[in-house]
């Protein structure tokens, strides 16, 4: 679900919004989350509470569309979903029995409000609205040719391309149509989306990102992790399959089955950062996955040391398995202010800092004196580990581990990760020593490939046939990349402005 047309931002990229002293700055990003639920009565508020816990997935914008039996009611707003859809009239103004929603975070340039997804548009075969976890690696080819033949685009996002290709195709069934539409994109892709008659859900051919499908009292939901469901007491079902569409109806969930077969390759980041610690993905409880991770981190680096300490938040699962592992006692050593909104430019660099320090502070009591690991689950750019290893020290560690609990990152993502291209990758310009001397650790290790798949229950990575999509960490792209040009995405937004 990436913006498609520059024009909205022709100066705005990553790495030119990036503030280096904003410890949220250098992190992965998800595109966004989705939750459906047909036949409920209270079906708005019923998706509300799925997307509050999916909202680690996106919290630039949320939106829900709902169906009531005689028109589809929308409400989408720019913001987190407490900001908006917690007031009794708004969930008012989307009366309906099915609905479906969306999280949404911007992989370039600036959030606004006709990007802002459930997408909907009314079709010769009635209202028909989607939304779309990941990102169409020919969304850019197919935009194009869809423009030429005399589409008019109202968004600049690739998921408005289905929308077109659904409004395009001759076929008499809307399924058949929906169907139609997705055996022509390419890339990464969960899907949700709603008709007067039904929910549809769908998943990529690699099921390379996370859907679920849940019921409540008798009604079917549709989500893209379990916290969604459990939040709202629902049964987990099943995951829904890679390549496989479901279509859920008065009628109960049928599955179609539209492509070949081919083995799954899902998002390995899904465990490492981006699901929920309480979620169950493909079977396996992620906060256990961490600390697996962090456990055989700690079986191939171990270093002396008196504390081990997390990078918060998301290191703290794996920094608990690594002190497990290697006997040595975990501290929380960084304080985390979680009342603290994203750190606003400062006027000068020493109130910038102290803007910093209302986030995340050292806990001088348990790092005076000692060495210590420090335990993350990843290393983007290197700019925030630079400022955290100089926090240690400030605050008296005698030595400073740094340990990362996934493989080092060497190549960027075109599947809904908002990554930096490569030359602003650490682990893409360094090797391991000149990444250790310039974060300022006194070592640095990482997480092998094969290790991160033996804390998943594999003997190692399948070299013929990977069990993940890890292409951030081998730069194995395991579809097409139709409209990528070379490895840089400062390339493809140089289209993108021809394009608008």
């Amino acid at each position: 679900m990436t913006d498609t047309n520059a024009s909205d931002h022709p100066q705005a990229s990553q790495s030119d919004c990036f503030d280096p002293l904003d410890f949220d700055g250098d992190t992965l990003r998800e595109e966004c989350g989705v939750f459906g639920i047909f036949g409920h009565p209270d079906a708005a508020a019923i998706t509300a509470l799925g997307l509050h816990a999916l909202q680690h997935r996106g919290q630039e914008a949320a939106g829900i569309v709902c169906y009531d039996g005689r028109r589809f009611n929308s409400e989408r707003r720019l913001g987190l979903v407490g900001d908006h859809f917690s007031k009794r009239s708004t969930i008012d103004r989307l009366a309906g029995h099915a609905a479906i929603g969306h999280v949404r975070y911007s992989t370039t340039g600036e959030t606004i409000l006709r990007n802002v997804q459930p997408l909907f548009a009314e079709l010769e075969v009635g209202g028909f609205a989607v939304a779309h976890n990941g990102n169409l690696t020919n969304g850019l080819t197919l935009r194009r040719n869809l423009i030429r033949e005399g589409a008019i685009y109202q968004s600049t996002s690739d998921t408005e391309v289905i929308l077109h290709l659904v409004a395009k195709s001759r076929k008499s069934r809307i399924v058949e149509r929906f169907v139609e539409a997705i055996r022509q994109i390419e890339g990464a892709y969960s899907l949700v989306a709603l008709t007067n008659k039904k929910l549809i859900g769908a998943r990529d051919p690699l099921g390379i990102r996370p859907l679920v499908l849940g019921e409540l009292n008798g009604h079917y939901i549709l989500a893209s992790e379990t916290c969604a469901l459990d939040i709202i007491g629902a049964r987990f079902v099943r995951d829904i399959e890679n390549g496989e569409v479901v279509v859920i109806s008065e009628e109960g969930v049928e599955s179609l089955r539209p492509f070949p077969p081919v083995q799954a390759r899902p998002c390995i980041f899904e465990y490492i950062y981006f699901a929920r610690p309480d979620s169950v993905v493909h079977g396996r409880n992620v906060y256990e996955v961490r600390k697996k991770m962090g456990a055989q981190l700690a079986r191939e680096s171990q270093v002396e040391a008196d504390v081990v300490i997390p990078v918060p938040d998301s290191g703290v699962p794996a920094a608990i398995g690594f002190a497990q592992t290697s006997g040595v006692p975990y501290e929380l050593g960084i304080i985390r202010n979680h009342y603290v909104g994203r750190t606003f430019i400062q006027p000068t660099q020493a109130v910038r800092e102290l803007g910093v320090r209302m986030k995340h502070s050292a806990n001088r009591a348990v790092i005076a004196g000692k060495r210590i690991v420090l335990v993350d689950d990843s290393l983007v750019r290197g700019t925030t580990s630079v400022k955290i290893v100089q926090m240690m020290r400030d605050a008296g560690a005698t030595e400073v581990h740094f340990r990362v609990s996934s493989p080092p990152i060497t190549h960027p993502d075109f599947y809904g990760i908002d990554t930096p291209d490569r030359d602003k990758l650490l682990a893409a310009t360094m090797d391991l020593e000149g990444m250790r001397r310039f974060i300022g650790a006194d070592s640095l290790a990482f997480l092998s490939i094969d290790g991160i798949y033996k804390a998943m229950g594999f003997e190692g990575r399948d070299p013929v046939r990977p069990q993940f999509t890890d292409h951030c960490f081998t730069g194995d792209y395991p579809t097409h990349l139709t409209d990528v040009i070379g490895e840089s995405a400062k390339q493809q937004l140089s289209l993108l402005a021809e394009a608008g």
